[in-house]
C-alpha cells in the first residue's frame, strides 16, 4: 500500500514527477522547486529539510511498477480540491524551468488535469501565463 501524504508532500511529488519524467533533474528544475517550497503560501508549515527526502520517496515510488499512476492517485487523495489548480500551476512552472516542454512533460500534464478533474480553459489559462512569466 503506498503511504498517504500530506498536501505538502503531494504538491512537492507533483512538481518531483514533472521534473522526473523526462529522466533528467535538471538542476533548474530543483532550483526552482526549492525555491516555490521556500515563497509560496500552499508550502506554509512544510519543513523545507524534508524536501530531499520527500522527493526521494518519489522518484522511489515512481520506479516500482505502475509508478506513475499509483503516484497520480495518492497526490488525488491527498490534496483537497482547492490545490487542484495549484498542484497544476506547480507543474506548468517546472515544465517551464528549463524553457523547452518536452512531449512526455506535455502528457504528464494531460493525466494530471484529467486526474485532478481540472477543465481544458483552466490549465490553458494557467499554461499561458507560465508562457508569459518566461518569455524573454
Amino acid at each position: 500500500m503506498p503511504p498517504s501524504l500530506s498536501q505538502h508532500e503531494a504538491l512537492v511529488y507533483v512538481m518531483v514527477m514533472m521534473s522526473a519524467v523526462d529522466r533528467e533533474m535538471s538542476d533548474d528544475e530543483f532550483a526552482r522547486i526549492g525555491r516555490l517550497v521556500q515563497f509560496l503560501p500552499a508550502f506554509e508549515g512544510f519543513d523545507e529539510d524534508q524536501l530531499v527526502l520527500v522527493g526521494h520517496e518519489c522518484a522511489a515510488q515512481l520506479a516500482a511498477p505502475e509508478g506513475l499512476d499509483i503516484v497520480l492517485e495518492i497526490v488525488r487523495e491527498a490534496l483537497p480540491e482547492r490545490l487542484h489548480e495549484t498542484a497544476y500551476a506547480l507543474a506548468v512552472e517546472i515544465a517551464a524551468a528549463d524553457q523547452r516542454i518536452r512531449n512526455e512533460e506535455i502528457r504528464l500534464l494531460q493525466l494530471l488535469r484529467d486526474r485532478l478533474g481540472l477543465d481544458k480553459l483552466t490549465c490553458a489559462a494557467i499554461e499561458r501565463g507560465a508562457l508569459a512569466r518566461f518569455r524573454k
